[in-house]
């Protein structure tokens, strides 16, 4: 079944200009304080009378074309990426959006030249250890961190220091931030299709067993809902292998403005879109969900059994994988 989906250009949403703060922070921080004046606020709980989406989605395009427009170095581009993630996950909380995914690095990227590869790595390295170094500040606001990708292709630091990040925060609810990393949405159908083929072929699941929802639940964002919004700067209207498998029913958002250059104005303005076109997305959604649920509802209790017994399985060894990066003993 081809997914269907809202596709909206962006409203110019006029106010304002976003405030910038009058000093730097000395350091790169995951967690920011709110830079938002009184305006701001107002517009915010003007919106807050409407739906708000639980979970937005981002794909950052733009830092290396802003990078050529500030007459910078490529790193220089990609790090003021970083800042603006921070800054937008802060504006994302007093929004009321409690889930954020955002496509930090794809694995088509390695084939860029090793030069910007290694730089793409190196501030990858930087800011996972200060996400660490931040796990106070975490813990503190409820937020629960998962790296999701194919680990198998980067540096065994960096799968020990995002090890260590998840379990660290694996118990927070207040809100979840996940980073695409090492990631492709073919990819990652791949790894569920093979996870389940590997349990048929190892006898823990029969073949009837297979369906859309396993497979669902098999997919490296088993622990997300699907995301009501996916917002892409830069002026591509494309998605680069995100989430296709998840974003079925997702309002998508477009905007010319690179990713560096976003501000709350833009934010706001994709949430008003969403909030217009919605109501499109609820019968699809419903649709979906009966279809769903009619093929739940006439599995056989063993089939259940069976199919549970195998998710629990799957999330121990996860688990435990965790565990042995960090200590060190999963690296190869």
């Amino acid at each position: 079944m081809a997914p269907s989906a809202a596709s909206v250009r962006p409203v110019d949403v006029s106010g304002p200009p976003t405030p910038t703060p009058a000093t730097e922070p000395p350091a790169s921080t995951w967690v920011r304080e709110s830079n938002l004046h009184w305006y701001h606020r107002w517009v915010i709980r003007v919106l807050q009378a409407g739906p708000i989406p639980r979970h937005v989605a981002f794909i950052m395009d733009g830092n290396r074309r802003y990078a050529r427009k500030a007459n910078i170095a490529k790193a220089e581009g990609h790090s003021a990426g970083f800042e603006k993630l921070s800054e937008t996950l802060q504006w994302c909380l007093e929004v009321g959006i409690t889930e954020v995914t955002v496509y930090a690095f794809s694995i088509e990227n390695f084939k860029r030249t090793q030069e910007e590869v290694d730089t793409l790595m190196n501030l990858a390295r930087d800011k996972f250890q200060r996400l660490l170094a931040e796990r106070d500040k975490l813990h503190e606001r409820g937020i629960c961190i998962r790296i999701i990708g194919n680990w198998d292709l980067l540096e065994p630091d960096i799968r020990r220091s995002i090890a260590e990040a998840v379990l660290l925060t694996r118990h927070n609810r207040k809100a979840i931030l996940n980073v695409a990393f090492a990631y492709t949405s073919r990819d990652e159908i791949t790894h569920s299709i093979r996870t389940v083929a590997q349990a048929v072929g190892d006898g823990q699941l029969e073949p009837d067993d297979v369906s859309e929802e396993l497979l669902t639940r098999c997919l490296y964002t088993k622990y997300s809902a699907e995301p009501d919004l996916l917002v892409r700067t830069s002026g591509e209207v494309r998605l680069s292998d995100f989430l296709l498998w998840q974003s079925a029913t997702t309002v998508m958002y477009f905007t010319e403005t690179l990713w560096p250059e976003f501000t709350i104005w833009h934010l706001l303005g994709a949430v008003f879109s969403y909030q217009r076109v919605r109501w499109r997305m609820v019968d699809v959604r419903k649709a979906l969900d009966h279809y769903t649920d009619e093929g739940v509802a006439s599995a056989c209790g063993k089939r259940n059994e069976r199919v549970g017994r195998f998710l629990e399985y799957v999330e121990r060894e996860e688990e435990h994988h965790l565990v042995r990066l960090v200590r060190g003993m999963g690296i190869k």
